[in-house]
């Protein structure tokens, strides 16, 4: 199943709150990037019928196997991509925000070469 970019971004984002506070809820996700609940409980509705997210009666958020495989390698994508446009001199906060357009659009091939490129950099 293709994912949108946005539903992509929530996954990433449910996966760095839940890493960083060791729980997530709708309003940490908003906040987090600077959405409205409204929109952030749409979305989590949709992200939940398709089985990427569990939502507890207490309002808690977890990250299913499919949506945490998704989450993983967006995360991914976007640590290795904004490491290499730091590399090459792009100031870190316009790195990430170019990483995060990058990351959905970047073919496998594409993004394979480049991560590979990236370990045998950072292990030489």
């Amino acid at each position: 199943m293709k994912l949108h970019e946005s539903a992509e971004n929530y996954l990433e984002t449910i996966l760095i709150l839940q890493e960083r506070n060791g729980q997530v809820r709708s309003i940490d996700i908003a906040s987090e990037l600077g959405f409205t609940k409204p929109s952030v409980s749409f979305a989590m509705k949709k992200l939940r019928e398709n089985a990427f997210i569990q939502m507890e009666p207490n309002g808690l958020i977890h990250l299913t196997e499919s949506g945490h495989a998704v989450a993983a390698r967006i995360y991914e994508r976007h640590r290795v991509l904004s490491r290499m446009l730091m590399a090459l001199g792009v100031r870190e906060n316009v790195a990430l925000e170019d990483a995060c357009r990058i990351e959905h659009v970047i073919s496998e091939e594409s993004f394979q070469c480049i991560r590979k490129h990236m370990l045998e950099k950072e292990n030489a």
